[in-house]
């Protein structure tokens, strides 16, 4: 699976801004498990693979990814909203192998619509495993490891060749069609000076959205 050149794509339109401010439900955040030895810690923009177990307020589980669907762990980019803010504000600061419980409430989690099973104004408790830490489509070590001439802005060129290559590390064909698609869209999207390059202030993520 084409994870990070598919969540680059998409992050557009996951990120949303809200128009006013209201006061900050509070989180709860209890570290249960913390490995010996941490290499990195999660901040906005990785990508991480978490297990994990959803409660509600009554102790009603409502699903366990080691149960139920296809029994895996998800990825998630940290951050973007791909996942309720309860998650991206809990799970900062994680180490790969830390498990810790998030008592969400609702305006951090479903809010007064609800989703699915999940009833209007709930407040749920998740239990979090991470797995891995990987750095994210956005992140700064991916911009420097995209900028091949080091001259920090990235071309057209220079992309086309990141996709190509993530392409085929994941065992996929190269495809010059679909690659320069991929890149007209990006560059429609993220250069928001239309000079034809993306400086690193264009493709890092926004973090004063959350």
């Amino acid at each position: 699976m084409l994870v990070v050149a598919l969540s680059w794509l998409c992050s557009s339109a996951l990120v949303s801004v809200s128009g006013g401010k209201l006061p900050e439900a509070e989180l709860k955040t209890e570290v249960l498990h913390r490995p010996f030895i941490c290499r990195r810690k999660s901040k906005y923009g990785d990508m991480l693979l978490v297990h994990h177990d959803g409660f509600f307020a009554n102790g009603t589980m409502f699903y366990s990814s080691r149960s139920h669907g296809d029994k895996q762990p998800m990825w998630f980019t940290l951050g973007i909203r791909e996942a309720i803010k309860g998650w991206d504000l809990g799970l900062q600061d994680m180490c790969a192998g830390e498990k810790r419980r998030l008592v969400i409430p609702p305006a951090l989690a479903y809010g007064k619509e609800g989703k699915g099973k999940i009833p209007p104004e709930s407040t749920l408790t998740f239990i979090v495993e991470v797995m891995e830490v990987r750095n994210g489509p956005r992140s700064h070590e991916s911009f420097q490891e995209m900028d091949l001439n080091d001259d920090w802005r990235l071309s057209k060129d220079e992309v086309k060749a990141y996709l190509r290559k993530e392409f085929e590390r994941h065992g996929y064909p190269p495809n010059d069609t679909l690659h320069e698609n991929m890149t007209e869209d990006i560059f429609a999207k993220e250069d928001t000076n239309k000079d034809g390059f993306l400086s690193s202030r264009e493709f890092t993520y926004k973090h004063d959205e959350l």
